[in-house]
């Protein structure tokens, strides 16, 4: 009989560990990469291009934090006014560079893969390979039980999922207290960093719903 420790879980773009930790606890063989350093010193991360470790034999894929300021709908007016100190050529290039990114994980020879991101635009779409619409966006305070808690906060959330289900959620927030902690946040040395982190509901749920998903997979196939 097969069990969590059996599925490899390689977690992208990911130095705070939370993606991470969520389904070491749950006993998978989980591991995160990210060209920063881990920020909890783990033995379980590697510091590196996620993109060099693809093909090493994963069974599931989940992309925490990809760069998406130029896929993002927000950033949108930069592809036509730069910022200031910026070109439009920099700028569209960005943007391919985050497409290609985005395509490499998606496209990743890995049979189940999900992506976070925001909401794209049309630009984005057009670049990234086998692009299909995200399966379903979700907040933090869905899966959150505590109004005080880390997850009681507003941030849609997209998910591209491939060969995974979508996301129950947990909690039982309503959303009416929610922070928005990550759109308020002050500028510092940090706030980019500090807008990205993932939320340990979240977290939870993707360990706890898919890797029986995944599980089940692994000994169809056995």
């Amino acid at each position: 009989m097969r069990d969590f420790a059996d599925l490899r879980v390689l977690v992208a773009c990911e130095c705070s560990g939370t993606v991470r930790d969520a389904f070491l606890a749950e006993g998978a063989d989980a591991w995160s990469v990210d060209l920063k350093p881990c920020e909890r010193r783990s033995n379980r991360h590697i510091q590196g291009d996620a993109r060099d470790y693809l093909g090493e034999g994963w069974h599931m894929l989940i992309v925490a934090h990809p760069p998406c300021t130029r896929l993002c709908n927000s950033g949108v007016r930069w592809l036509s006014v730069p910022p200031p100190g910026r070109s439009l050529d920099a700028m569209w290039q960005e943007l391919r560079e985050g497409a290609e990114l985005f395509s490499a994980f998606w496209n990743a020879p890995i049979l189940h893969k999900a992506v976070e991101n925001p909401v794209m635009h049309r630009h984005a779409k057009e670049l990234i390979r086998n692009f299909r619409p995200h399966t379903q966006s979700v907040q933090p305070w869905q899966f959150g039980t505590d109004p005080d808690g880390p997850d009681n906060e507003s941030k849609r959330t997209c998910l591209w999922l491939d060969n995974l289900p979508p996301l129950a959620h947990t909690g039982t927030l309503d959303g009416s207290t929610a922070r928005q902690s990550v759109f308020r946040a002050p500028p510092s040395a940090t706030r980019a960093a500090d807008r990205s982190r993932f939320f340990p509901g979240i977290a939870k749920a993707m360990a706890t719903q898919w890797l029986p998903h995944a599980l089940r997979g692994l000994e169809a196939v056995a």
